[in-house]
């Protein structure tokens, strides 16, 4: 099985050099490169196509949370995986509506930290306790208008399983074998009728409502 190769993106050198000595233990896990602000990170990315961005979200000239979706559209491949030392809402949420695909805090431990580079790459999402607590609080608050009358279509009920999945856009393209323009068009068409405001809204409400499960191998219910 191939290494895992790793694009490290933090302003702070310490950092960066004690996530470089702690992953290069790993015998899965090579490091391909550092940069020191979000710029730098898209130029990466580009270049050294990366399966894992391990991603700060304070750096200079291009933060964290604006460089995400660059880098996603200069790599859709790689998987973002946020390691900071915030935990506010202003952060955490925009982070996950731009594509992060796990969000850890830099008090996670080393073996937490591996781990979640193990499941971002394999495309599972992997939040900090407290990041998923926030999720699910703010899940828990009904939204202010009824969920629509207007049912999923079948293919949106697909899209919306394999959301939940934590499959990007090409992924469900080359999935249903459909274009990425028209997954596009779904999950708007989904957001819309459920009254959500972003994915990982959508990935949790199917999990809670049954129409999806983390387990591939079981089928939507009909």
């Amino acid at each position: 099985m191939a290494d895992i190769r790793v694009l490290i993106v933090d302003d702070h050198e310490v950092v960066r050099r004690g996530v470089r000595t702690l992953l290069e233990l790993e015998h899965d896990i090579q490091i391909v490169g550092e940069t020191a602000d979000g710029v730098e990170a898209v130029n990466a990315t580009s270049r050294l196509t990366p399966d894992v961005i391990l991603l700060d979200l304070e750096m200079p000239h291009l933060s964290g949370v604006e460089a995400i979706p660059r880098i996603l559209a200069a790599c859709p491949q790689s998987k973002v995986l946020v390691l900071t030392s915030f935990a506010t809402d202003d952060k955490v949420f925009p982070a996950i509506k731009a594509g992060a695909l796990g969000y850890l805090l830099k008090d996670s431990s080393p073996e937490d930290l591996v781990e979640a580079i193990r499941e971002v790459n394999r495309g599972e999402s992997r939040l900090h306790p407290q990041i998923a607590r926030k999720v699910l609080d703010e899940l828990s608050h009904p939204a202010d208008r009824p969920k629509t009358s207007d049912p999923l279509t079948a293919r949106e009920v697909e899209v919306i399983r394999l959301m939940a999945l934590g499959l990007g856009n090409q992924e469900i393209a080359d999935e249903l074998v459909i274009g990425e323009s028209t997954v596009r068009n779904h999950v708007s068409s989904i957001l819309s009728k459920l009254h959500l405001a972003n994915r990982t809204q959508a990935a949790l409400y199917a999990l809670r409502s049954g129409l999806a499960s983390l387990d591939e191998s079981e089928s939507p219910p009909d």
